[in-house]
């Protein structure tokens, strides 16, 4: 059983930063391939960051120089660094990660980006 929680959501600024986290509930945290996702109002939800058990790391292009993904292995712990955040950068977050086939995700928190 996989269990993800997200933290780290709220409101900001057009221009300004924010850093989610997502703690994972597995035994051996080191070996997940962990992700974002968004899901804008009105829209399907889609990829924003990877980052691979072996530290590989692949970023949409919309978020490249800007969004940075990090993992804490000994905190069992994914990060999202978020700057210079756009208005159309609203939406539900989500940690997603898979074993055996199967997509695990978090319950999502809101970013809003105000202009």
């Amino acid at each position: 059983q996989v269990q993800l929680v997200e933290s780290g959501g709220g409101l900001v600024q057009a221009g300004g930063s924010l850093r989610l986290s997502c703690v994972a509930s597995v035994k051996i945290f080191s070996v997940y391939t962990m992700s974002w996702y968004r899901q804008a109002p009105g829209k399907q939800r889609e990829p924003v960051a990877r980052i691979s058990d072996t530290g590989a790391i692949n970023y949409a292009d919309s978020v490249k120089d800007r969004f940075t993904i990090s993992r804490d292995n000994p905190k069992n712990t994914v990060y999202l660094q978020m700057n210079s955040l756009k208005t159309d950068e609203t939406g539900v977050y989500y940690c997603n990660t898979f074993l055996a086939g199967r997509d695990y995700w978090g319950q999502g928190i809101q970013v809003t980006v105000s202009s």
